[in-house]
């Protein structure tokens, strides 16, 4: 298997307390994967509320009200954190919990920290003002943002030994975080346009008539928001359809936490295709109860299974 760890070595006090941050951090900020990494064993659990935190504070830069030439600077400063972990100069007593948090991740899973690097060159085109012309330019920064924490995920997750075809997991992985990533845009549609970002391709919105964004409570007038929506909604699907994929190769409890965070979001796009005018009133949302049943269904394996008969139907 690859980069399983299902015991914990003896971790120090201080250690255990930087996870502890970490966990808290994502129960607060991050109540989808929050859902989704409870079903995981504790050393794994604790390695993706790392890999999270560390994540979160990237966005947080990026998303907030500093000049762009801080949050450049800033950015570069938490790239360097990532080359202290690398060289392996971080202490446990360090002052910063996140880092102490990341680095003994990193010393207990093949976690590939040049995702992070990623993230972090994703969240500056997101501070340049970067904007997309076509799927493929779109693809570029989804792939940077939430591809790279596919790949980082599967680093904690591991493989299980006998599962076919399992080179191509991390592409897998990768597929999964363009899907998750385009259904985000979509929820936050107006609330991108409102912070001055636009993330649908152009070449999308013009087709549709939507050129003009997404200021206010309605559609742009004579466009086609509704179509718009449903041709990104089969988009989001087709890439959920390929990242499924994954799910065979995992083990139980890996692949019950994908499911359940996949499953939240494909929830969520359900909802958007059922009422595409919803997106530019508020963000869409799913309640507790109905995250919490998501959870269950993906710890019986239900979604696993249904994943790997499709997988097979397409060998044959």
């Amino acid at each position: 298997m690859i980069g399983t760890v299902e015991s914990e070595p003896h971790a120090s006090a201080p250690v255990l307390a930087a996870y502890s941050y970490c966990e808290a951090v994502t129960g607060q900020q991050a109540r989808n994967f929050a859902y989704g990494i409870r079903l995981l064993p504790t050393p794994k659990r604790r390695a993706m509320s790392a890999l999270y935190a560390f994540s979160r504070r990237v966005d947080d830069i990026g998303d907030g009200a500093l000049a762009a030439e801080v949050k450049t600077a800033r950015l570069e400063e938490t790239r360097s954190l990532l080359a202290r972990i690398r060289a392996g100069t971080v202490d446990e007593d360090d002052t910063d919990p996140v880092v102490v948090a990341l680095a003994h991740t990193a010393g207990r899973f093949p976690v590939p920290l040049d995702a992070l690097d990623e993230l972090i060159d994703g969240v500056l085109m997101d501070v340049h003002g970067e904007t997309y012309e076509t799927w493929d330019d779109l693809k570029v920064y989804c792939r940077c943002v939430a591809g790279a924490i596919g790949r980082l995920s599967l680093g904690v997750f591991g493989t299980e030994p006998a599962a076919r075809g399992a080179e191509r997991a991390p592409e897998y992985a990768d597929t999964l975080g363009l899907a998750l990533q385009l259904t985000n845009i979509l929820r936050d549609v107006r609330e991108d346009a409102q912070g001055g970002r636009t993330y649908l391709p152009g070449d999308d919105l013009a087709k549709f008539g939507c050129s003009a964004g997404f200021a206010g409570t309605l559609p742009p007038a004579d466009s086609d928001f509704a179509g718009l929506v449903h041709f990104e909604v089969r988009r989001a699907r087709a890439l959920f359809a390929e990242g499924y994929r994954l799910l065979p190769m995992l083990d139980r409890r890996s692949g019950a936490c994908v499911a359940a965070m996949a499953g939240i979001y494909r929830r969520l796009l359900d909802r958007i295709e059922r009422e595409p005018e919803a997106v530019l009133r508020g963000r869409v949302s799913l309640p507790g109860r109905e995250k919490a049943y998501v959870a269950v269904r993906g710890l019986s394996g239900l979604d696993t299974r249904h994943a790997s008969r499709r997988t097979v139907r397409r060998r044959v």
